[in-house]
């Protein structure tokens, strides 16, 4: 929902979206679909972060757009308890709307917006839909990337790649087990230098 990009993409193509400069006085272009939730997003994780209090071990990050309560040092028995407050803070705010990550739940805006969604903007908004020339590539590990996963899947020629330890269910095309894989697979993209092809499983894991 706060997407931060080059003013051109690396094929001189002029990216779509409100003009502005980054701290480094770079040219940027912003683009930012829930903008207008921004200081209802500011009370709610006020309120979020008084009532979660009362579980040690709770956290919530305010996300600008997402309020993002971390239960994995909560303890099991109070995880119940934890979620209906959640609920209750939620049945008052009815233009959000509740997504659920790995121990964590979030708040934002009920917009049509994902991981998804973002990619396809980046896709158009920097003129790489142009499949004779780009190949997109997604890695992730959580269930919200499970959006980016369908929209590649979509598109067919490209390479969904969901990070895990353990056989899950999901629409990403191939599998690396954990971060150190990725940074494996990342440094064999470059060693190629777009010289050679990239030889993979079907439906399996990265070789």
């Amino acid at each position: 929902m706060d997407i931060m990009g080059p003013a051109k993409g690396c094929n001189g193509y002029k990216a779509d979206g409100l003009q502005a400069k980054d701290s480094k006085g770079n040219e940027v272009v912003l683009f930012q679909p829930a903008s207008e939730y921004l200081s209802l997003m500011d009370e709610v994780c006020s309120i979020l972060k008084e009532r979660s209090k009362k579980f040690p071990g709770a956290r919530v990050d305010h996300n600008k757009y997402c309020a993002t309560l971390h239960f994995r040092c909560v303890s099991e028995e109070d995880w119940l308890a934890l979620a209906q407050e959640v609920q209750t803070l939620l049945k008052a705010y009815p233009e959000l709307t509740l997504t659920q990550g790995r121990k964590v739940l979030e708040l934002r805006p009920a917009i049509e917006w994902h991981k998804g969604k973002a990619l396809e903007f980046l896709i158009e908004a920097l003129g790489l839909s142009d499949p004779s020339k780009v190949f997109p590539i997604y890695i992730g590990d959580d269930r919200t990337d499970e959006d980016a996963f369908q929209t590649l899947k979509k598109l067919g020629f490209s390479c969904s790649i969901l990070v895990s330890t353990v056989s899950k269910d999901t629409c990403a095309a191939y599998s690396l087990q954990d971060p150190f894989e990725v940074m494996e697979f990342l440094q064999r993209l470059i060693r190629m230098k777009g010289s050679q092809k990239i030889y993979m499983c079907n439906q399996g894991s990265i070789l």
